[in-house]
């Protein structure tokens, strides 16, 4: 009989599957899998001695499904949340059973060149105070709250992308944060950014999928189709290393700036829409509660 889990889980990341030495640079022989991030019931004690496994990832085969079933995994993107049931044979996780439940999106870019001032600012204010991590709201030209930007560091020696992505540093406790302050659990956009000229990662959670904040930011990193032509069809897939590659007219413009928000009537990340204002300041987003 093989061990099987079911539950509510967010899909992390597709990739090829990292060869059993844990190398995870991309073998492009590899099947690929998902990384899963388990979505617990209720809040988590940090105290708990048990905390710390709660969102451990788990991974599973992404090809080789048959039918419906081949249907709705391919369907599958980052960020999604879905309700599954994973079985275990010979040590490779798949999945027996999936549904949606929420369409939020992660979206990952390394090598970003021109981050946006926003947290190049907030990342000299983390600094200036010592600490390896710290959070600002981002506000729109209204000044409404738009986001919950966070900072971490990833300095010589570390790769906090790579373990962001993975699922080893979980994603999932920020966005619990902004649905707990927000009072819903509307589908969210999350960006991951690792700037090419900053020694941090910025981990962005945009309250609106939809809005003009998202979008900017798609538009600016090309991360999808943006403010130009509405949703991307593949829902998040494309992911780009901000190399250049590929690139359309977007290419170049890399910095939200406060004149450009303003002319094209966008609320995006800038240096006037943050208010310095740490998020457990500005409503108890706050990064040490699980990480």
């Amino acid at each position: 009989m093989q061990p099987t889990t079911s539950g509510r889980f967010r899909v992390h990341d597709r990739r090829p599957r990292p060869d059993v030495d844990g190398n995870d640079d991309p073998n492009e022989d590899a099947p690929e899998e998902f990384a899963l991030v388990g979505i617990p019931d209720g809040p988590v004690d940090p105290s708990d001695p048990d905390a710390a496994d709660v969102y451990d990832p788990l991974y599973a085969i992404a090809e080789g499904y048959d039918d419906d079933l081949a249907a709705r995994v391919e369907q599958l993107t980052p960020g999604t949340v879905v309700d599954a049931t994973v079985a275990w044979d010979d040590g490779t996780a798949r999945f027996t059973a999936v549904s949606v439940v929420r369409e939020s999106r992660f979206r990952f870019a390394d090598g970003v060149e021109g981050i946006y001032e926003a947290a190049v600012e907030a990342w000299q204010g983390v600094r200036a105070d010592g600490e390896a991590f710290g959070s600002v709201t981002t506000r729109a030209n209204d000044g409404e709250p738009n986001g919950a930007l966070y900072l971490f560091a990833d300095g010589p020696g570390s790769d906090t992308y790579g373990e962001l992505r993975a699922g080893r540093l979980p994603i999932e406790p920020l966005v619990e944060r902004v649905n707990d302050r927000r009072g819903d659990d509307r589908p969210r956009e999350v960006f991951v950014l690792r700037p090419v000229d900053h020694d941090f990662v910025a981990v962005h959670v945009v309250f609106d999928r939809d809005g003009v904040l998202a979008r900017t930011i798609r538009d600016t990193y090309d991360l999808g189709t943006g403010l130009a032509a509405g949703l991307d069809p593949d829902g998040g897939r494309r992911d780009r290393t901000a190399d250049g590659d590929e690139r359309g007219d977007t290419a170049g413009r890399k910095n939200t700036s406060s004149d450009d928000a303003d002319e094209e009537d966008t609320d995006g990340a800038s240096e006037d829409d943050t208010d310095g204002t740490s998020e457990d300041d500005a409503g108890g987003f706050d990064v040490h509660d699980r990480l």
